[in-house]
């Protein structure tokens, strides 16, 4: 029985030394947290808004990553003499450095609204002129409509054209120049100039 209650005073004792070392790591770090941001976040957001220019958003985040390396770095904070707002200053200051050179290296961001003035494509104004193109072709006889079609919208050349139509090329060329003359006039009969 002497040795099982040994072992239990024993697990006691070390149950409270790691909930003592537990309050003790944890408590100095929050303690010093409080102590960092009472002594130095108004004086380090005052030197921040002049390095950024006055714009408080920014300054605040740097003064708040500044406090969170400083809480990271705890340790050699609480090994170090003297006072740590050179620390603190000299860690904002790169923050801001590193935040500027960040924004150097990205292309520079664009505001989406000037976008939105800009009329999309309306798909109603293709279709009317799909519709008026379409007629212009009905107009033209069966000749010229087939050479313009074989060279402007299926992208042949006028060899392939003539190929492919059985036709010398010449007659392809002579039938796509009359063929363009024609579909000129009867888009401009339907309103539409170039």
């Amino acid at each position: 029985m002497g040795v099982r209650k040994d072992s239990v005073v024993a697990n006691e004792r070390g149950a409270r030394a790691r909930h003592r070392m537990s309050q003790s790591s944890s408590e100095p770090d929050e303690e010093l947290m409080r102590a960092l941001y009472r002594e130095h976040a108004g004086p380090l957001l005052a030197y921040v808004l002049r390095l950024v220019a006055g714009d408080r958003q920014r300054a605040e985040d740097v003064v708040q990553e500044t406090l969170i390396r400083a809480w990271k770095n705890a340790g050699q904070l609480n090994r170090a003499t003297g006072s740590v707002r050179p620390w603190l200053v000299t860690v904002a200051r790169r923050i801001v450095i590193d935040g500027h050179r960040s924004r150097q290296a990205r292309p520079q961001e664009v505001d989406p609204s000037p976008l939105e003035v800009i009329p999309a494509e309306d798909e109603i104004d293709k279709a009317l002129w799909l519709m008026t193109l379409s007629d212009a072709l009905d107009d033209l006889t069966p000749a010229h409509r087939e050479v313009l079609v074989e060279t402007y919208f299926k992208g042949r050349t006028v060899n392939e054209a003539a190929q492919t139509l059985g036709i010398p090329s010449g007659t392809v060329r002579s039938r796509v120049f009359y063929a363009l003359r024609s579909m000129k006039l009867a888009l401009e009969e339907r309103g539409v100039t170039a």
